[in-house]
């Protein structure tokens, strides 16, 4: 029988924002300093925010669609309702930041480090976070389909409640990575780098036809 795996959880942010000022800077600019601004309702689409720094700022309801922010450094912050395609957020670093209720497609975070970060609710299709760094983050809520984790590493990372589907783990390396609490898990590819992941037993039956695969087992009912 199974014993019950001790798991350390992921560190939530603890987002205490000051007094917002409503920005009207109008489009963003690469290498801005933002501090302490609310960015409501905004078309950010196609904007260039490369290298920009956003401290203590909440983005609520904005379009970032092809939004150039490579690079970007968002601290102390929340994303609400943030909603786009193709935003690039590849080389960025999200340190204490809340990511609520999003609807996202194609996001760029190759190469990205993320630290006490929580997203909450949402869906975010074919996010790329290839080679990213992931401490203390939790999933939580949220469908996410065909994430791409390949050579990421995952430390404290926690799914509750969360659809992950056709997940990519190729070449991953994980550490205390908690994927029992996921209401649906489904694995494309990389489970031979499954190693430092907790999952449920009924987890473990769902995945075997994908276990035997990889280990280029057959299975087949015995001949009467």
């Amino acid at each position: 029988m199974a014993g019950r795996a001790v798991v350390r959880q992921a560190r939530r942010p603890e987002i205490r924002l000051p007094e917002l000022v409503a920005f009207e800077g109008g489009a963003l600019r690469p290498d801005g300093d933002y501090d302490g601004l609310e960015f409501r309702d905004l078309e950010l689409a196609e904007q260039d925010g490369g290298g920009a720094r956003f401290l203590d700022c909440a983005l609520t309801g904005c379009a970032v669609d092809g939004t150039r922010l490579r690079g970007a450094r968002f601290l102390d912050s929340r994303l609400t309702e943030i909603r786009g395609v193709g935003t690039d957020l590849a080389e960025a670093s999200l340190r204490d930041v809340e990511l609520v209720e999003p609807r996202l497609g194609g996001v760029q975070l190759h190469a990205s480090s993320l630290e006490r970060v929580w997203v909450r609710g949402g869906k975010i299709d074919y996010l790329n976070l290839r080679a990213a760094k992931l401490r203390d983050v939790v999933f939580e809520g949220c469908v996410l389909v065909e994430p791409d984790f390949q050579g990421a590493a995952l430390e404290r990372v926690q799914f509750l409640d969360c659809v992950l589907r056709e997940a990519d783990f190729s070449g991953a390396r994980l550490r205390e990575v908690d994927l029992r609490a996921a209401t649906e898990l489904g694995i494309a590819r990389g489970v031979d780098s499954l190693s430092g992941a907790v999952i449920s037993s009924g987890q473990l039956l769902d995945l075997a036809p994908v276990f035997a695969a990889q280990l280029g087992v057959r299975v087949a009912e015995a001949e009467a």
